[in-house]
């Protein structure tokens, strides 16, 4: 299978790798503020490449390239990069070397090569030049604008207010919050690029970035003002007014740059290297600058007792329209993974407070499951029928709160082999439910209640078990994660308030793929003489497929809360649905 348009634009950069005496190129998944999802503008590495998953790095030299990108995505990458003249690197596989490594490798010294350093935290362009001494890093080298030529612009969406009763802290609580954070820290200024730490500090919201409520923006924060670098256009009189009345004034998009370098030199400014460019952080050179994770990530990260109170409503909300879907596709004869799609986001959107989806639908059935972050398209999609499991992850952004859910439900008929999977599965997600911990703990060291009873049968899954989750924000937040390949840091502990998801996984390739996926938040369970305890709350409302268990393989205290919690989903949700979607409800939550 080849790839015309890919072979043409390798061709075309390389020609101008050439001209400009450049010998390697370097293409993250990222734009300007390090966001997940990208703006078409920014979609280099997928332009380039031909490759649509939403994490990978293309290395591209005179005669070479690669791509390289994490488990989720291999068997997805393979498929869209056959015939493409692009090498799949299979990130974290034995044997496979860093990208960094490779280039220290292959590359002759004082090779040149280019990285925009827009596209690149502070953090990892450092890591990339200590890994690779010998070469000489360009930063400012122009290689798309003469081959791109068709090149998006940049997104123009509104900005709105996030107003009260969803909105539980003001603008000058955040504001205070943060600057509380940066005295503590000695600093000044402080500099945020990272827009989702954006728009929670200011009550704003935005559609600049598919499914993330965000908006292309700078913040830069003074002791007593606030300057946010935005195109006016954006915002409506009414917003900038309610802005100036908070200390914030609002200054054009591109005039960042000027602004900072205007600041008195050698005083201290808060910077986050891991969620900064190093294109912003340059800016910042001739400051003192002070190295400390954003506050408005730690403190956004654990919601208030009123927030927790609307995502709890959102679950009721979300878990009714999942009823509804549910009910209408077990009716269906003839459905594609594409109508999965259609109507689950169709559902959604008649509940009230519904804004979009929180991430594009993955409706995976049999062997498309097997791939962690697969998507159907219009050109490549499976129809369900016959016999086999399909698997959708979805979720939803409300007005209150962010949902984020994974269900395996079986078609026809399932397989003893496919049932013990989803069983094992299934007791991962519920030994990690009922846990008790102390406060504090790190996530990487409660991944293992996740992956002991597939780690028991010599069976594991590539991902984490669990990330943070915004609230009407970013699906995936930190700083917490759930996953023993993480590092723990500074601020890897668990708090009281975190949301996070709980989903483990497995995954055969070619034949079907398991994840079951709730979302729990950090609550406390208990104090005693060796300090607070907190418990996992079970956020998320909707039935778990019983007839995928084998009951013979759950413990009676796994049994008692999965009956308990199908309890609590029926309790909670058939007030919400009525007809055949309150048939479905009571049904699908019969005890075992």
């Amino acid at each position: 299978m080849a790839h015309p348009p890919v072979a043409a634009r390798l061709q075309a950069l390389r020609e101008q790798m050439q001209f400009q005496s450049v010998q390697a190129s370097i293409w993250p998944t990222s734009d300007p503020h390090l966001s997940e999802y990208l703006p078409d503008r920014w979609k280099s590495r997928q332009w380039l490449s031909g490759f649509v998953g939403s994490a990978g790095l293309l290395v591209v030299t005179a005669d070479w390239a690669g791509l390289w990108t994490d488990s989720r995505y291999w068997e997805q990458a393979a498929k869209e990069l056959d015939g493409s003249g692009i090498q799949l690197q299979r990130a974290g596989e034995a044997g496979v070397p860093e990208p960094a490594n490779w280039l220290a490798e292959h590359l002759p010294a004082q090779s040149r090569v280019a990285l925009d350093s827009q596209s690149v935290s502070a953090q990892s362009l450092l890591a990339w030049q200590k890994a690779t001494p010998e070469l000489d890093w360009v930063l400012d080298a122009d290689l798309l604008s003469p081959i791109w030529t068709d090149r998006p612009a940049a997104p123009v969406g509104q900005v709105v207010e996030h107003l009260p009763p969803f909105a539980c802290r003001t603008r000058q609580e955040n504001l205070s919050s943060t600057r509380a954070a940066m005295q503590e820290q000695g600093a000044h200024w402080h500099l945020l690029s990272a827009l989702d730490d954006i728009a929670w500090t200011l009550n704003l919201r935005g559609s600049d970035v598919s499914y993330n409520p965000v908006f292309l923006s700078y913040l830069l924060i003074g002791p007593d003002q606030a300057f946010l670098f935005v195109d006016s256009n954006k915002l409506s009189a009414g917003i900038q007014e309610a802005l100036a009345l908070d200390g914030v004034q609002v200054q054009g998009y591109t005039e960042l740059s000027s602004f900072m370098r205007a600041l008195p030199a050698s005083m201290p400014i808060l910077l986050d290297m891991a969620r900064t460019t190093a294109w912003a952080a340059q800016l910042a050179a001739h400051l003192n600058v002070v190295e400390h994770i954003n506050p408005a990530q730690l403190l956004k990260s654990c919601k208030t007792a009123a927030e927790l109170d609307h995502v709890r409503e959102t679950m009721e909300k979300d878990g009714a329209a999942l009823c509804e879907f549910f009910a209408w596709f077990e009716q269906q004869n003839e459905v594609t993974e594409l109508d999965v799609d259609e109507h689950i986001c169709a559902a959604r959107a008649r509940q009230e407070g519904s804004v979009s989806p929180s991430f594009g639908t993955i409706a995976a059935y049999n062997a498309n499951g097997a791939m962690p972050h697969y998507q159907a398209t219009q050109q490549s999609h499976a129809r369900i029928e016959g016999n086999g499991l399909l698997l959708i992850d979805s979720g939803g952004q409300y007005q209150g709160g962010t949902t984020d859910i994974t269900r395996v439900v079986p078609v026809g008929q399932v397989s003893a082999e496919q049932i013990r999977d989803f069983t094992l599965v299934l007791k991962g997600m519920v030994s990690l439910s009922m846990l008790v911990f102390p406060e504090g703990i790190a996530g990487q060291q409660i991944d293992v209640l996740a992956r002991q009873p597939l780690w028991e049968q010599g069976l594991d899954f590539g991902h984490g078990t669990g990330h943070g989750v915004g609230y009407f924000m970013n699906v995936h937040e930190g700083p917490q994660s759930i996953s023993w390949r993480g590092r723990i840091g500074a601020h890897s502990a668990m708090r009281a308030g975190m949301i996070t998801s709980n989903e483990p996984g497995l995954y055969r390739p070619g034949q079907w793929g398991i994840r079951i996926e709730n979302l729990v938040a950090a609550v406390p369970a208990m104090r005693s003489e060796y300090g607070q305890f907190l418990r996992f709350e079970t956020l998320t409302l909707c039935p778990i497929d019983t007839r995928c268990i084998d009951a013979a393989l759950l413990t009676a205290a796994e049994r008692q809360w999965l009956n308990e919690y199908h309890q609590q989903v029926r309790e909670r949700l058939l007030p919400r649905v009525q007809g055949e979607a309150r048939t479905w409800l009571e049904q699908r939550t019969q005890a075992i």
